[in-house]
C-alpha cells in the first residue's frame, strides 16, 4: 500500500499546477475505477483498498465542491488520484 500512495504522491507532485482545474475529469476516472472494483469479485484482501479509495474520493468530491482557491483544486486533484490507485490496485489484486 505505501508503494501505491508513494505513487500517486510522486503523480501529483509531477503533475504540477496545469492539472488544477481538471478536478472533475479525475474525480470522474476515480469513480469509474472505484465502480469497476465494486462490480468485481472481492476479496478481504480487496475489500479495505475499495473503502480507502472511497474515502479518498469523498474528500476529493469536498475539496471540488467547497474550492476557494488553487490549492482546494489541488487536494482535490490529489486525493481523487490516491482514490484511483487505490482502486486500480483492487482491481489487480481481485481474484
Amino acid at each position: 500500500m505505501k508503494r501505491v500512495l508513494a505513487a500517486a504522491i510522486l503523480v501529483c507532485v509531477t503533475a504540477g499546477p496545469a492539472l488544477a482545474f481538471n478536478c472533475p475529469v479525475v474525480i470522474k476516472q476515480a469513480e469509474d475505477s472505484v465502480k469497476k472494483a465494486e462490480g468485481g469479485k472481492t476479496s478481504p484482501e480487496t475489500k479495505p483498498l475499495i473503502e480507502e479509495a472511497k474515502k479518498y474520493l469523498a474528500e476529493a468530491k469536498g475539496h471540488h465542491e467547497g474550492a476557494k482557491v488553487k490549492k482546494d483544486h489541488g487536494d482535490a486533484i490529489r486525493k481523487a488520484k490516491i482514490a484511483l490507485a487505490y482502486a486500480e490496485e483492487a482491481i489487480t489484486l481481485a481474484p
